[in-house]
């Protein structure tokens, strides 16, 4: 499947991508094990788009147990080398509220315990891969300019904060992000940026922000009615965007 122009990986709240057309399935395994899912591949204005559930399609995986490893390893085992992960997050700052678009070009991660390399098997060769920008700067850029013609509103840039979950954050640990720098909060971006760069995979994140975190905006309960209304309320053009990075 060499043929493949872009991977995508869906977050909370995308389970599919919509107007992938004559979809082939494909149920696969990986030196690592097996990934979350299914791999749906198919046409999206003529070009070749794989799609990956990371929760699953039935949202089963939480995010501290998701084989990143093994989510990354079937897409490039497809021909994959471009991956954009869609990551639903909650807005930290100002320009990052709910049903906000962005491309974060920085992370921190702040999560714990999950295997965040591929060198963890003994005889395994050490990598020390440079993570200085975390995501690829060419497919950031193609995210960017695909998002401007095709009339989609995108924040461009940003800090991602990678929690470990499956709870939300405390107010606390909200403001400690902020004050760390962070814009966006999620629970699914590390160590899947940090397992890319040493697969040789382009990765860029487009961030679907869901709520405001906690303390920010307002202080009303986050709800997952409100979480899964402001996820397809956001990906409305999402297919559209793809498309056109599917054909830079």
């Amino acid at each position: 499947m060499a043929d493949i122009a872009l991977a995508v990986i869906g977050g909370t709240g995308v389970y599919r991508l919509a107007d992938l057309q004559d979809v082939e399935t494909r149920v696969l395994d990986t030196r690592f094990g097996a990934p979350s899912g299914p791999v749906r591949i198919g046409t999206l204005e003529g070009r070749r788009v794989a799609f990956l559930a990371r929760h699953g399609e039935g949202h089963s995986v939480p995010p501290h147990q998701v084989n990143y490893r093994a989510n990354l390893q079937v897409l490039k085992d497809i021909g994959a080398t471009r991956v954009l992960a869609l990551n639903t997050v909650g807005g930290i700052t100002d320009a990052y509220g709910p049903r906000v678009l962005a491309c974060p070009d920085q992370l921190i991660d702040y999560t714990w315990g999950r295997i965040s390399t591929i060198c963890e098997e003994p005889g395994s060769d050490v990598l020390h891969v440079d993570f200085g920008d975390p995501y690829t700067h060419l497919l950031r850029r193609q995210v960017v300019d695909a998002a401007r013609a095709c009339g989609v509103e995108l924040v461009d840039g940003g800090c991602y904060g990678a929690t470990q979950g499956p709870r939300l954050e405390t107010r606390a640990e909200i403001r400690r992000m902020r004050r760390d720098g962070c814009d966006l909060v999620g629970m699914t971006g590390m160590p899947e940026a940090g397992l890319a760069r040493e697969m040789g995979l382009e990765y860029a994140c487009l961030a679907i922000v869901a709520n405001w975190a906690a303390g920010c905006g307002t202080d009303e309960e986050i709800t997952m009615d409100e979480v899964l209304a402001n996820v397809a309320a956001a990906s409305a053009g999402i297919p559209a965007l793809i498309a056109a990075v599917a054909r830079g």
